[in-house]
């Protein structure tokens, strides 16, 4: 065979195996991005084991026994109490505006617990020269924020037109079209 029969057919599989490789790994950016995010990551992981290795190590163990044993099992629970209630007051739709307020102010709690109960007031002043305490009055106020933000999204959803309400209902009690 001579070589320019093959030449268009090994320039073709070579383009196709680009185009691969483009959708395996990203655009160019995208692999630079990646690679100084691992160089970031890699280099305050040294810096964070620097110093007590087996500490850092034995507090991930048991924030992940933790969160495995005790806090999954309680805000599964929890959820499951609040789907049941408002599923049982035909209000399910509701599930999502007492999710996400909560979600957050949990995860607001969980990171500033410790002076949000005020157990590392002085050593936060001594680290800062900043007060220490207040933490649980602004955590409260923050969560208050967010229940009244929801409120008044789900006041603004239920208040849509009427109109709007019954296109939408006659759209979900249509029968679906047969091909």
């Amino acid at each position: 065979m001579p070589r320019d029969s093959r030449s268009p057919l090994r320039r073709d599989h070579r383009n196709l195996l680009r185009r691969d490789y483009r959708k395996l790994l990203g655009s160019p950016l995208q692999l630079l991005l990646l690679a100084c995010s691992f160089a970031l990551a890699g280099y305050a992981g040294v810096r964070l084991l620097a110093d007590d290795w087996f500490g850092v190590a034995l507090w991930f163990v048991g924030a992940a026994v933790l969160h495995d044993l005790v806090l999954v099992p309680l805000y599964a629970g929890a959820d499951q109490v609040l789907t049941r209630a408002l599923g049982a007051a035909g209000r399910r739709e509701w599930i999502l505006f007492v999710r996400v307020p909560a979600a957050l102010s949990g995860l607001l709690l969980l990171m500033w617990f410790p002076l949000i109960t005020g157990q590392v007031a002085d050593e936060y002043r001594s680290a800062t020269g900043l007060s220490g305490h207040g933490f649980l009055a602004r955590w409260l106020l923050i969560t208050a924020v967010l229940f009244g933000g929801s409120a008044v999204l789900l006041v603004l959803r239920s208040r849509r037109s009427p109109r709007s309400r019954r296109l939408r209902r006659a759209t979900k009690e249509r029968p679906p079209v047969i091909h």
